[in-house]
């Protein structure tokens, strides 16, 4: 089950991590120290047009200015209507003008956000674009039915001129009541910001983004989430009160308060899978393993296969470790929110066909991410270049710094090199003119290695210059760092340079952190509150319908089941044969099937139904059967089937005819509705296609009211009539409507098939032609045929 954990139990970072089962899938942590600004709707005030870039620079309260490139200006801030051609933007914008902006990327480094005018504003099924009319639709995420009955939705509301609206993953199956009322939230909020933008000057903050565990619940909560568990009281007080407003009652009995004492992600198991997170490399299953270089243009990610020999060949092993590093690269994609240009190294394979799956593999395991995503293919050199879009701040960003040893380098000189490159730059110092004494402040180690190994080179740069040298071991720094300093000659009376030398290391200051915190500024009130909506979202009562009209769907064995021995029988206790009902009768075992054309080809293959005691009819009878079938056939190329037509059978009428109807009475006055001979109607003989038509379950039979089934080789006498397979003949005596007179020792049911209608008798016959028993399931002993008591 996928649950949803919000950790919010220390003040200084909020995290939300998406698992299914225990594997970490998806993570956003937030930290209180950074602020963050995406999404932020500001009334700043253009500093600076460039019409080299296309663009200006917006002041809107930030310590950088934010970057507004001309196609993200809306048509209202133009001071003139552009006529056509290439736009000049200092025609078009001025500076000092005031203008609407939101931001739409966060700062990075050195780079100040990007700026937008469109401003969009995010509810829970939809995103209300108000000064953008030509934007809406459909999001990209949704596809196929569900797409088109959006768009549908989306033509029935009754969005305001002038503005433009995006329909939502969250919002698939909402009804156009809940759209509508969500749109109208958001429209609502929209007139407070326009309102409060006009009463007070630029730059201000007009409207922020909702809090981090409100907008975990509107980005990340989805029907598929079956559990919401946060250990914070007061987070859990604002995720309540926003799904009492937005979610429907189902959904608020996710939402739970965590109170026990193991922490809430320990007793998940992914404190260790959110540590890899921050990790350079990244182990895989089968011991391979992936290497995360984040550099200034482009993230690059190499694929080692390290310790993995499972496979048979190298192609194989190749296959398999690319195979698994797809799909940890799209998790791990996702839980540091990498953007940007991506390149992966991919182990070289020889087969296309392994190139392709890897592929493949990589495009399936990014369809659950929320981020925009392009994916080119693999080169001959084995690298795919893919892009993505920027979420939020990666995590790298938000928890990680530069490393102040090595500035971002990641490597450092060794204490060898350092010191012969420090030489050299003594000896450059040393040659200047007016230079009267030069200090090098280096590592202990650099010192220590200067003055042993190198100083008869000291002595020689000494000697030739004539110039005071001083090194200065400093035990507070570290390689690569040292510094050199140059005293000129009219600078020597100075009391910083008259000092002793053991006097010139300084500790370096450290920041306190709650200094720091105290330092830095309060983030800004917004002049517009987040807006709550009054009332509850409508529910929807069309979805709720279909799932209580629907039947179950069978399983995969009730299928199979219902192939081999059809739909079941309702049990109906009393039935008895309606004084409507046509003579023309299904078997009682068929499951009285209302299209006998659905299941052709059935027949021969029915289960046989059960006894009264629960165990299952002899299936000796469908060996007997496959011989009349035989026996049948060979009829048809001629012969003379008249010997076995059965005595007293339950006849069906044609389906050219009327269908004659049984009086209700008694079981016994099933004989008289008997049809007429075949040959004194003139019917003609019927064709090979019709023959096959009644033999596959067109034709009648008899139910369990109308009357007992002689066999099959049983004349209208009563007698055995002689067959072509010589078996011994069944002489049963009948009375009372065809039901046998000797005492039933036991329950038996008789299922037969008869052909609906049959060829005319031969010449000089002298039994009329009566419909005859295709095959049948009674016993070949000298039983009675149908020996069920009165009250079956």
């Amino acid at each position: 089950m996928k649950r949803m954990l919000v950790n919010a139990t220390q003040q200084e970072e909020l995290r939300v991590a998406l698992v299914d089962g225990q594997k970490l899938y998806d993570l956003s942590i937030e930290l209180r120290s950074r602020e963050q600004k995406k999404a932020n709707v500001y009334k700043g005030r253009i500093s600076r047009v460039e019409p080299s870039l296309e663009a200006c620079f917006v002041e809107y309260g930030a310590q950088r200015h934010g970057f507004l490139p001309l196609k993200e200006v809306s048509k209202e801030f133009f001071r003139q209507q552009p006529q056509g051609g290439r736009l000049n933007i200092r025609e078009l914008l001025t500076e000092g003008q005031e203008i609407l902006v939101q931001v739409e990327k966060e700062e990075r480094g050195t780079k100040g956000a990007a700026l937008t005018t469109f401003v969009s504003l995010a509810g829970r099924f939809l995103v209300l674009m108000p000064n953008n009319p030509r934007a809406g639709g459909v999001s990209r995420r949704i596809e196929g039915e569900e797409r088109d009955q959006m768009r549908e939705i989306m033509s029935q509301l009754q969005i305001p001129e002038g503005m433009g609206a995006i329909v939502r993953t969250a919002g698939v199956g909402r009804s156009v009541e809940e759209l509508q009322w969500d749109l109208d939230n958001l429209r609502t909020q929209w007139d407070q910001i326009a309102a409060a933008a006009q009463e007070r000057p630029a730059p201000f903050l007009v409207y922020r983004e909702s809090d981090a565990v409100t907008r975990a619940m509107r980005d990340y909560l989805s029907d598929d989430i079956g559990e919401v568990q946060v250990d914070d009281p007061p987070a859990f007080q604002k995720a309540q009160e926003y799904m009492q407003r937005f979610m429907p009652a189902e959904i608020q009995r996710r939402l739970k308060l965590y109170s026990d004492d193991i922490p809430l992600f320990t007793r998940f198991q992914i404190e260790s899978q959110i540590e890899s997170a921050y990790g350079h490399k990244v182990q895989l299953p089968s011991g391979g393993s992936i290497v995360i270089d984040y550099t200034e243009a482009l993230v690059s990610i190499d694929i080692n296969s390290a310790r993995a020999t499972r496979g048979g060949d190298i192609e194989t092993t190749a296959t398999n470790t690319n195979l698994e590093a797809a799909d940890e690269i799209a998790r791990q994609l996702r839980i540091r929110d990498i953007g940007g240009l991506i390149v992966i190294d991919f182990i070289d394979m020889e087969s296309t066909k392994n190139q392709r799956d890897v592929e493949d593999r990589l495009r399936d395991a990014m369809k659950m991410d929320r981020a925009r995503i392009q994916i080119g293919r693999l080169s001959r050199f084995g690298l795919l270049e893919m892009s993505r879009q920027r979420l939020r701040p990666s995590l790298g960003e938000t928890s990680h710094i530069v490393c102040p040893r090595c500035v971002g380098i990641g490597s450092i000189r060794s204490v060898e090199s350092m010191a012969l490159a420090i030489l050299r730059l003594i000896g450059e110092e040393l040659r200047k003119d007016r230079t009267a004494r030069v200090v090098v402040q280096v590592p202990v180690e650099v010192a220590t290695y200067i003055f042993n190994e190198k100083r008869e080179w000291l002595r020689t740069l000494e000697d030739k210059s004539e110039i005071e040298l001083l090194i200065v071991p400093n035990p507070h720094i570290q390689t690569p760092e040292y510094s050199i300093s140059r005293v000129r000659d009219d600078e020597t009376e100075l009391p910083e340079n008259k000092q002793a030398s053991y006097l010139l290391p300084t500790t370096p200051t450290v920041a306190e952190p709650a200094l720091a915190n105290e330092l830095k500024p309060q983030p800004e009130a917004a002049a517009v509150a987040t807006l709550l909506p009054a009332t509850s979202a409508p529910q929807s009562i069309q979805a709720v319908a279909p799932t209580l009209q629907a039947a179950p769907q069978p399983g995969l064995w009730s299928r199979i089941k219902r192939f081999f021995a059809g739909d079941p029988v309702p049990a109906k206790a009393g039935s008895a044969p309606s004084a409507t009902a046509p003579a023309r009768h299904e078997p009682a075992d068929r499951g009285n099937r209302s299209d006998p054309r659905r299941d052709r080809g059935r027949s021969d293959h029915r289960r046989p139904p059960r006894r009264a005691d629960g165990v299952r009819r002899d299936h000796e009878p469908r060996d007997r059967n496959r011989d009349r079938d035989r026996d049948r056939d060979r009829d048809r190329k001629g012969r003379d089937r008249a010997p076995e037509r059965t005595a007293e059978p339950v006849a069906a009428p044609r389906r050219e005819e009327p269908q004659a109807t049984a009086p209700p009475s008694s079981s016994a006055s099933a004989g008289a509705d008997l049809p007429a001979d075949s040959s004194d109607r003139g019917e003609p003989r019927r064709g090979r296609r019709g023959r096959r038509r009644g033999r596959r379950g067109g034709g009648g039979g008899t139910s369990r009211g109308v009357g007992a089934l002689p066999d099959a080789g049983a004349n209208s006498s009563g007698t055995s009539a002689p067959r072509e397979d010589s078996r011994p003949p069944q002489a049963p005596s009948f009375g009372n409507g065809g039901r046998s007179e000797e005492p039933a020792s036991e329950p038996r049911e008789t299922i037969a098939h008869f052909e609906p209608s049959v060829p005319p008798a031969p010449a000089g016959a002298s039994q009329p032609s009566r419909p005859f028993v295709v095959w049948s399931s009674a016993p070949t002993e000298k039983t009675p045929v149908d020996d069920r008591g009165p009250d079956e």
